[in-house]
């Protein structure tokens, strides 16, 4: 294995090399991002799909964006894919104590919440000690897609407290926020009706339909499912049935433009029909028990 991950480096200096890819040579750190979050996707989705042969081939591009960038930072001397793979080394040494670690007398956690919740204090107090703010939400990334980020936003803030009950009386009050920013969003919709600055209404809109979207990500933790993947499942769900419903119109002829809404209507409950008929879909598994709650 050493020789073949040797072998990659080679082939990627080389790339990189005054005789190598001329593309390659000139890439950046800042000129690969959109790469590596393209490539990140595509193995999302060959999870999505179960396809373990793609899904093979997608990872390797994932280490190539891996590899590509450590010998970018070797060529102007910052860092060396050595360096990345010691410090992940010594990173999941120190913060699995409970497996790597002398814990004699302490006690080990006994579940994946606990384990979560030890590593985001090993985390939390290494940013201390590197001067790092003691925040709570320190280290959840903007450029996270917002759905995802709103989750783990909510999620750090649970682990110090800031949640509601976990009980059903909990999930009740979930369901009455819901309720309550549904509400503010109609009134901001009423008022932008009425309003002589349309701009100020279109802010206040964009606002409440913010807290109503956050207050839907809130639920979806609290049940334990992944927002961003139920969103992207129901996507994925649409566009099979909308390409159906196209496949339909075409069989008879017609274009989509020239059908009535009851026709169209008509077509699309035939295509959750028959999609329902078929062998149920990988992607619909949207809950993840490992979520923190």
């Amino acid at each position: 294995m050493s020789d073949r991950f040797a072998q990659l480096i080679t082939l990627m200096a080389a790339l990189r090399a005054p005789n190598g890819c001329p593309w390659d040579r000139k890439q950046t750190h800042a000129s690969l991002k959109p790469y590596l979050l393209e490539e990140t996707y595509e193995v999302l989705e060959t999870i999505d799909q179960n396809d373990t042969a793609k899904l093979r081939e997608e990872l390797g591009d994932v280490l190539l964006q891996v590899i590509f960038h450590s010998q970018i930072a070797a060529e102007s001397g910052t860092f060396t894919i050595d360096d990345v793979i010691d410090q992940l080394s010594a990173k999941l040494v120190r913060r699995h104590p409970h497996v790597f670690g002398d814990t004699a007398g302490a006690a080990k956690p006994s579940n994946g919440e606990q384990v979560l919740s030890q590593w985001e204090d090993i985390k939390r107090a290494e940013r201390q000690a590197a001067g790092g703010s003691p925040s709570a939400l320190d280290g959840v990334p903007k450029a996270l897609p917002a759905l995802l980020r709103a989750f783990q936003v909510q999620a750090r803030a649970a682990r110090v407290g800031f949640d509601w009950s976990h009980d059903a009386a909990g999930l009740e009050d979930v369901f009455k926020k819901i309720a309550e920013e549904t509400g503010e969003l109609r009134e901001a919709l009423a008022d932008a009706h009425a309003a002589p600055a349309p701009a100020t209404g279109r802010d206040a809109i964009t606002s409440e339909l913010g807290d109503l979207l956050f207050s839907l990500v809130n639920l979806a933790r609290f049940i334990k499912v992944n927002p961003e993947d139920a969103l992207r499942q129901a996507t994925n769900r649409f566009t099979d049935r909308f390409l159906l419903v196209e496949a339909q119109a075409a069989e008879q002829r017609r274009a989509m433009t020239d059908m009535s809404f009851a026709e169209l209507d008509a077509l699309w409950e035939e295509a959750k029909r028959r999609l329902r008929e078929e062998p149920s879909s990988p992607t619909a598994q949207s809950v993840s028990k490992d979520l923190p709650a």
